[in-house]
């Protein structure tokens, strides 16, 4: 497996995080950015380093840490779809249901 696909919701999400940081500083938004994607590539060769997270959904779903976020995922049989990236800080609970429920 070496491809990954950004749900509608996921590159929101990035443009987001871009915005918000883009406030500050635009390069510091394009550096993060650029580790998002970074990490996204890493997890679409390696899909399984992600973990479940039954405490906070029962989803069929993966987390990866980046630094304060986390990149929620799922496996398909082609490539990995990436549902999420939000702040770790979140009630992510309450936003998977808001999200994908």
């Amino acid at each position: 497996m070496s491809s990954y696909v950004l749900s509608v919701e996921a590159e929101l999400d990035l443009e987001e995080i871009w915005d918000y940081i883009a406030l500050d500083s635009f390069d510091a938004a394009d550096r993060w950015i650029e580790e998002l994607f970074d990490a996204l590539e890493r997890l679409a060769r390696t899909p399984r380093i992600g973990h479940k997270r039954e405490d906070l959904t029962n989803l069929p779903v993966l987390f990866w840490p980046v630094d304060a976020y986390l990149i929620i995922y799922r496996i398909t049989t082609r490539q990995i779809e990436i549902v999420a990236i939000t702040q770790g800080s979140r009630d992510v609970p309450g936003f998977l249901n808001r999200r994908i429920g």
